[in-house]
């Protein structure tokens, strides 16, 4: 089963011999060596590159053990470039291995891998592509480590259009499954629903958790893993660290202080676990500060961590917007607008959410999330705070279901999940 990642291809095709380091992040799991080894791959081949032209070198496994010594990565790569007249193509998979904790630690230590790639881009004859799992390493890095020779391709787990057509089911049953057991590539290869969540289980506990304490030298595991239970839980809920504070100290757990929780955040969104959403004041054009609303990368590892048990289509419909809307290329922020209106004969000022203020060039789009819209009274609540936005931008509701697109008398455009999810598009509708 060959599943098509063509947004991803195509913009690694588009940077094919571009003088940049192509850096692939993404979490642990989603497609990243796939892309690089097997689509990306095959282009070349079908393309007439020779296969010794291509040096592949992954990181993460053990007959590579000994190239996670930067010098010996050198070493190798440059036995294998020996024709000056041909164009080489270097994948180095995971290279956060070939990093230690104390370059990552320290920011006085230099990071020796980033000479070693900047060293093979001097040559007028290679193209490299990395991957990664870690923003600390490699996204944050780029502009200063790279010298400007770095250009970042971020991949996600499968959107929904990606998933579908190869999921064997209607959209309705394939839907239920997507938000149950998430876009992790290796979901769609297990047979049957036990097996989906045993894997999903032990990437957990064996790959994200374990690999954010062994990176980050956590002493207390524990906490961590209370920590994303927390968030996993709140998705679609402001929230900070202090809050987050005062929920260990209402469970009896005082041990974790909030600079600590303020540290694991940073950790989860290095990781590509979580991804935080700010708060934008769209009145007064400001970013507001905290709280702010973290959302799962993957909807699957955020249900195993919760052991299936909080299934609220409400909220994971929400997450699986933020996902698609990051997916596409926008910036994603949570809009507030404050509205005066009158309550119990007084005057008062309040804030409205706005789910998401979207933004990419010069386009922008106001967007509620609303599971259901049964009645008017409901309609009128979800439109409240875009009817009190007082520019032309686009305003619309995603609605659950397969509803049709329309125009309300407001000017607010209402469409179903479906018809957002698999057409790309579709903000333009």
């Amino acid at each position: 089963m060959e599943i098509k990642r063509d947004r991803y291809l195509n913009k690694l095709i588009s940077k094919r011999n571009n003088g940049l380091i192509k850096v692939i992040t993404g979490i642990r799991r989603c497609g990243k060596s796939y892309l690089l080894f097997n689509l990306y791959y095959d282009y070349l081949i079908n393309d007439g590159v020779s296969k010794d032209c291509i040096i592949s070198v992954p990181l993460d496994d053990d007959d590579y053990i000994e190239y996670c010594d930067p010098q010996k990565l050198s070493e190798y790569i440059k036995s294998k470039m020996t024709e000056s007249n041909k164009q080489y193509y270097v994948f180095i998979d995971e290279a956060q291995y070939a990093i230690t904790k104390e370059e990552m630690k320290n920011p006085d230590v230099p990071i020796r891998l980033y000479g070693v790639l900047n060293g093979l881009l001097r040559r007028k004859n290679v193209d490299i592509c990395v991957t990664g799992s870690n923003s600390k390493f490699l996204s944050s890095d780029i502009l200063t480590e790279f010298r400007g020779r770095g250009d970042e391709i971020h991949i996600a787990p499968l959107s929904f259009s990606e998933y579908f057509p190869v999921s064997g089911k209607d959209k309705y049953d394939a839907w239920q499954e997507y938000i149950f057991y998430g876009g992790l590539p290796h979901i769609l290869a297990e047979p049957d629903n036990e097996a989906k969540e045993n894997y999903l289980e032990r990437l957990n506990t064996e790959i994200y958790i374990r690999d954010i304490v062994d990176r980050y030298e956590i002493r207390e595991s524990a906490g961590m893993e209370t920590l994303m239970k927390v968030i996993a839980s709140a998705v679609g809920s402001l929230t900070n660290a202090q809050k987050i504070s005062d929920t260990f100290k209402s469970n009896g757990d005082k041990t974790i202080s909030m600079p600590t929780i303020s540290n694991y955040l940073k950790y989860l969104m290095e990781s590509f676990v979580v991804q935080k959403s700010d708060r934008y004041d769209i009145k007064g054009r400001k970013y507001i500060g905290t709280p702010s609303k973290y959302y799962y990368t993957d909807l699957g590892l955020r249900n195993a961590l919760l052991n299936f048990r909080q299934f609220e289509e409400t909220h994971l419909m929400e997450n699986v917007i933020y996902n698609e809307l990051i997916y596409r290329g926008y910036k994603v922020d949570v809009g507030v607008v404050e509205s005066r209106m009158v309550e119990a004969g007084k005057k008062i000022r309040k804030q409205l959410e706005v789910d998401f203020v979207v933004n990419r060039g010069s386009k922008r789009y106001y967007i509620q999330s609303a599971y259901a819209l049964p009645n008017q009274e409901k309609i009128d609540q979800e439109q409240a705070s875009l009817t009190k936005i007082p520019d032309s931008f686009k305003k619309i509701i995603i609605t659950g279901g397969n509803t049709p697109v329309w125009r309300n008398d407001q000017g607010i455009t209402v469409m179903g999940l479906f018809d957002f999810l698999l057409n790309e598009n579709s903000l333009d509708y």
